[in-house]
């Protein structure tokens, strides 16, 4: 058995958040967001590489940003491409040797804009993936109605509809696999399980997700995000 790598992607914009260029160094409770996730990877047991993907032209605020606020903690950066396939493409592409021999055999995928999954999320997700091939959280989703000519209807059976979340974690060679055959088809799928469930032949299981592991997208969200890590230790190493 190999070890596992934990993957944050950072490589987005801020739109909806209101942010002025990339909401993932925005700060919550005494530092960036991005680096709660990362000091959160680090130190999960089992994952012996953490890796930060940061948009194309923002190496420089990356590394500056963890070496000032993660001192001591090795962290490796993969730019980002265009679109999160694209990002996840370089990252997969950077741990290839890796993986093909071998050393790693789990890769585990985070949003930057998810800050507050803690550790058990990310081992839960590596042994399920292990096990099964893949692993996801996901929370059940409530009160789906639709729109229809006679007005809005509650939809049956909805209690089986899910919202998943990260971290996502996936056996690092059919992943590989999987995002070299997309390349060479030219698919772009929306999110690391929608490339695995077309290109792998693995079992992708779900595990409780949790309310509060919201991904900040609104400004409201970063109100919420403020207050739940205030609670934390800023340097919990």
């Amino acid at each position: 058995m190999g070890m596992a790598v934990g993957v944050v992607l950072a490589a987005g914009l801020g739109t909806r958040v209101g942010a002025d260029g990339n909401k993932a160094y925005l700060p919550l409770a005494g530092r960036s967001m991005l680096v709660w996730s990362l000091d959160t990877v680090s130190r999960v047991p089992g994952i012996a590489r953490t890796v930060l993907v940061y948009r194309q032209g923002e190496y420089e605020l990356a590394s500056d940003t963890v070496r000032r606020e993660l001192p001591g903690v090795a962290v490796e950066f993969v730019e980002g491409g265009a679109t999160r396939h694209a990002s996840e493409t370089n990252v997969l592409r950077h741990l290839s040797g890796d993986i093909e021999s071998g050393a790693l055999d789990v890769v585990a995928i985070h949003d930057a804009a998810r800050p507050l999954a803690g550790p058990d999320m990310f081992a839960t997700a590596i042994a399920l993936a292990r096990t099964h091939g893949g692993a996801l959280p996901a929370l059940p989703v409530d009160n789906v109605v639709r729109c229809t000519e006679h007005g809005l209807e509650s939809v049956a059976g909805h209690g089986s509809l899910v919202r998943v979340q990260t971290p996502q974690a996936f056996r690092a060679r059919e992943l590989l696999d999987a995002y070299a055959r997309a390349d060479r088809e030219g698919f772009e799928g929306t999110d690391t399980s929608s490339c695995i469930e077309r290109y792998a032949d693995v079992e992708v299981q779900t595990f409780a997700g949790r309310a509060d592991n919201l991904k900040v997208t609104y400004a409201r969200d970063i109100v919420v995000a403020q207050r739940l890590l205030s609670g934390r230790p800023a340097d919990s190493r």
